[in-house]
């Protein structure tokens, strides 16, 4: 009777703890689905306050996921960050703090996931922006770096018009640099980088539709410029004029 009591205690048990196992991975599963869920409606918010011009809020509500694990939470707290600091309302010690953060971010970004190409293409931007505070020599330095991460970024999304426009923009700062900058590159380099305007045009025009962007309307009208094309400069500064100033970078190019 004890040994026979002893076991139906020992299978009541048993059965408890299945229970109790057996609900532990439901309610994980059920948190886990939440979790998912919740990603990607924090996502879904953030890119419509993207699409409304709506910088600070989504500056804020990306802010509290800055922990995260989601590449795609990060890479865009990263442009929402760098968003923030082109704001004119921002003072200059902001700027520089922001510029930094959104720095981390991308980092992050890549190193939660290396294949994510706006991880790449924010990386080299906010690698750029960096480059401000830190002086010409620093920005130099890091050029090829910015490069390769843009390059990459095109490598994995091929129709990303965005970062297409960001090489030329690479390219059209190695045509245009003046000596003593070229000097610096000399130091740095074994090959200093260079570029043409034409190699502008190549990226800008060939490679995506030039009309996607306004400071991609702005950079042709200034690369035509630099070649003495001045009825094509004043057809794409014409166009940059007229296109809808949505964001405070649009009104900067108007």
């Amino acid at each position: 009777q004890v040994l026979r009591k002893g076991l139906q205690r020992g299978v009541a048990l048993s059965a408890g703890s299945f229970l109790v196992y057996e609900a532990h991975k439901l309610i994980s599963g059920f948190a886990e689905i939440h979790a998912s869920f919740k990603v990607e409606e924090v996502i879904e918010q953030a890119d419509y306050l993207y699409g409304s011009g709506e910088t600070e809020k989504l500056y804020r509500l990306l802010f509290q996921h800055k922990n995260s694990d989601d590449a795609e939470l990060l890479w865009r707290l990263a442009r929402a960050s760098r968003d923030l600091a082109q704001l004119s309302s921002t003072s200059a010690e902001e700027k520089r703090q922001l510029a930094y953060e959104a720095l981390e971010c991308a980092k992050k970004a890549l190193e939660k996931n290396e294949s994510n190409f706006a991880a790449h293409k924010w990386y080299g931007i906010c690698l750029s922006d960096v480059g401000d505070f830190e002086g010409i020599k620093t920005k130099i330095g890091n050029a090829i770096v910015i490069k390769e991460h843009f390059q990459r970024a095109v490598e994995l999304n091929p129709k990303d018009a965005t970062t297409i426009h960001l090489i030329g923009i690479w390219c059209y700062s190695f045509a245009e640099m003046p000596w003593y900058q070229r000097k610096i590159a000399a130091t740095l380099f074994a090959t200093p980088p260079t570029s043409t305007f034409q190699e502008v045009l190549y990226e800008n025009v060939s490679q995506t539709d030039p009309n996607f962007y306004s400071k991609n309307l702005l950079y042709l009208g200034k690369t035509y410029l630099k070649l003495n094309n001045k009825k094509m400069a004043l057809l794409w500064l014409s166009k940059a004029k007229e296109y809808p100033a949505h964001t405070e970078e649009d009104k900067q190019v108007r």
